[in-house]
């Protein structure tokens, strides 16, 4: 295929792959298989790699970019981004409704479900998506574009046009996006988002686009912000007009009187617990926009809207029990079992309860008439007791773990109880999974599924037992054919060679880090010294504290980690610390901050080579920083260097000054 043909076919694919991506993202309507998606994909990719001057940045291939800005510029907005005014009952919707009705001549008002997201602006010039950024304060909100681009639902280009196009929309994570979320953070013994709007927002500010993709957002639009050629006269036209050009426009009903609005919010309402995003209300606007200038504005709402929002809805219920779960991270967790209850239009019979100090605050007694809600209309919570059963006594929880039985112990930060047998059944999977981490041991191929299936099989009890597996055992799995298993064996008999601080973190001691366990083997080089420092002598170490002293201390107290670490030093796997040797210290004392995108190499490539000639790499720019090295996309870091006088350099000179 020559250039020419490449040009054709590039714009051909171009367009299909625009087309499918429209009927699946904005119509829900896909329109072809997987397979053959990825094959047109494939083949676009394929022209780019080949004939890179014709690759794009609007290219459906570029969706996922590479590194969003750490610090987020700001941006101002032409057309403030208002906010509206919440109202919280009927009564206050018919007194919006007869106001509007005495200053307008028969005003007709669009019905909109209130989407629970995160509110943005979409900017295109001649077709071309050109800005993303959120709200802020309506006034100076953060360029996003780089995380706006891997929302599927958004067009990147526009057919038909005109040349400056401003539209809002409400990013969202729907539900099931979320709990999948959830679910990853837990496992990962991360914190997890407590509801979608807020991990909306935290996933559209992410630092790497490829996280925001993994996400998996989505986005209604709402309201056409300017144009040129003027706007269309009422805001169902606009609405309309935008789903024709390409937009997922959010639902909207015409009505007349205050009766058909009330009628509107109560189906919205039945209607909510079954869409598959979250909604806290209704809004209600005067369509015409003539009319709209006639009702006006405050300093911070316009008169001609409100937002109904829906009450929370609590029901009281019978508390039967209390059941103590243990989590992934030891977490020993209370769970309220109670009398099935309809919120938000499923059935619920289930709450956490936190911690110990939670039920004592609310007096929670078996037996209790409690009242629970739905938080964010996804996850049960128990407000408060309404009333004790005469016979009903404070509820304490248990002193030992309910699963295996070990002496729980209590973490000061977070009042949590916890399961510290790191062999534990309630809580293996996860320190398999970290234990195998890219960051730890490195065992490629050992993801949650092989994990889980090697768990539910019976195959190992502890992280120790991945060194006694034979090709025999991973042959009587599904999964695994002879290759396979034997690429996992390999890996698993490469990971014994790893140095003592990948193994020190893999061992998932509370607050240690990749970082800090480094930091740790360069003071403490043997795994026995380690487990004979004393508090005092850890608290020493630069870049530790007294948490984290206390915290490795703790580690090795606990006899099964003891038991844990020996297995796996009679397994082969390293227990001496070889510090990296700086190869000369020509960099020592200074600060490098690396931002952008370098050519051939990546962030830790280039950071390790640094630090093997002495010098610290920081994450921002300040008057201490040494060297800025910078890449493609610089961004705000590069304009900070400069403005600071700070020495700015690019990879071949930093690749020049190590002799690399």
């Amino acid at each position: 295929m020559d250039f020419e043909q490449a040009k054709l076919r590039l714009a051909q694919l171009t367009k299909e792959i625009e087309q499918h991506n429209y009927a699946y993202y904005v119509l829900d309507a896909p329109t072809i298989e997987d397979c053959d998606y990825d094959a047109l994909m494939r083949e676009l990719k394929a022209i780019e790699t080949e004939y890179p001057q014709l690759l794009s940045p609007h290219s459906p291939s570029q969706r996922v970019g590479g590194m969003a800005l750490s610090d987020f510029q700001k941006v101002t907005h032409t057309v403030q981004m208002g906010s509206l005014r919440d109202v919280f009952s009927f009564e206050e919707v018919a007194a919006f409704v007869a106001e509007c009705q005495q200053k307008l001549d028969a005003p007709r008002f669009t019905v909109e479900p209130k989407i629970d997201g995160l509110s943005v602006s979409l900017l295109y010039e001649n077709g071309v998506l050109t800005c993303g950024s959120t709200r802020g304060d309506g006034f100076v909100g953060e360029d996003v574009t780089g995380n706006i681009r891997t929302i599927r639902s958004i067009p990147l280009r526009l057919e038909d046009a005109p040349a400056l196009l401003e539209v809002r929309g409400e990013v969202f994570m729907p539900r099931d996006s979320f709990l999948k979320l959830v679910e990853q953070q837990e496992l990962a013994d991360e914190q997890p988002f407590k509801n979608p709007r807020n991990a909306a927002a935290g996933s559209l500010r992410q630092k790497h686009a490829e996280v925001t993709a993994k996400r998996r957002l989505d986005i209604f639009v709402f309201n056409v912000q300017q144009m040129t050629g003027g706007l269309h006269g009422t805001h169902a036209e606009s609405l309309t007009w935008m789903r024709k050009l390409g937009f997922k426009t959010v639902e909207f009903r015409l009505c007349e009187t205050y009766q058909e609005i009330r009628e509107q919010i109560s189906r919205i309402g039945e209607e909510r617990a079954k869409l598959p995003y979250d909604i806290d209300g209704v809004v209600i606007k005067v369509n015409d926009l003539a009319q709209r200038q006639v009702m006006g504005a405050t300093t911070k709402v316009p008169k001609w809207a409100v937002a109904y929002k829906f009450p929370p809805e609590e029901k009281e219920t019978r508390l039967q029990k209390i059941e103590v779960n243990v989590g992934r991270t030891g977490a020993i967790t209370p769970v309220a079992v109670f009398d099935p209850i309809t919120l938000a239009g499923t059935s619920v019979s289930r709450a956490v309860l936190h911690n110990q100090q939670f039920i004592a605050d609310k007096d929670i007694r078996v037996g209790d008439m409690i009242r629970v809600r739905k938080a964010g209309e996804i996850i049960p919570e128990v407000l408060a007791s309404v009333s004790h059963q005469p016979d009903s006594v404070p509820y304490t929880l248990p002193t030992h773990c309910p699963v295996c039985g070990t002496e729980a112990v209590r973490d000061p930060e977070e009042s949590v109880l916890r399961c510290p047998n790191t062999d534990c059944p309630a809580q293996l999977l996860k320190n398999v999974i970290h234990f195998a981490s890219k960051g730890a041991m490195n065992i490629d191929g050992m993801g949650p599924a092989i994990a889980q299936a090697l768990l539910d099989n019976g195959k190992i009890r502890s992280v120790a037992d991945l060194y006694t597996l034979t090709m025999e055992d991973l042959l009587s799995l599904d999964r695994f054919a002879e290759k396979s298993a034997r690429n996992l064996l390999d890996a698993i008999e490469k990971s014994k060679s790893a140095p003592l601080d990948r193994v020190i973190f893999g061992l998932g001691i509370r607050g240690i880090g990749q970082r800090a366990a480094v930091l740790l083997c360069d003071r403490f080089p043997s795994v026995e010294q380690i487990m004979n420092a004393s508090v005092e002598q850890l608290a020493e170490i630069d870049g530790f504290g007294s948490i984290m002293a206390e915290s490795v201390v703790q580690a090795f107290r606990e006899p099964h980690r003891v038991a844990l670490v020996q297995r796996l030093q009679a397994c082969g796997v390293t227990m001496q610390y070889q510090a990296a040797q700086a190869q000369d210290q020509r960099f020592v004392g200074m600060t490098f901050v690396l931002t952008g995108t370098l050519p051939t190499m990546k962030r830790d490539e280039a950071k390790k080579l640094i630090e093997s000639f002495g010098g610290k790499v920081s994450g921002s720019v300040s008057k201490k920083t040494s060297v800025v090295v910078a890449g493609e996309d610089a961004g705000s870091k590069l304009m900070k260097a400069e403005s600071l006088g700070v020495e700015v350099i690019d990879e071949a000179e930093l690749l020049r000054r190590t002799g690399a």
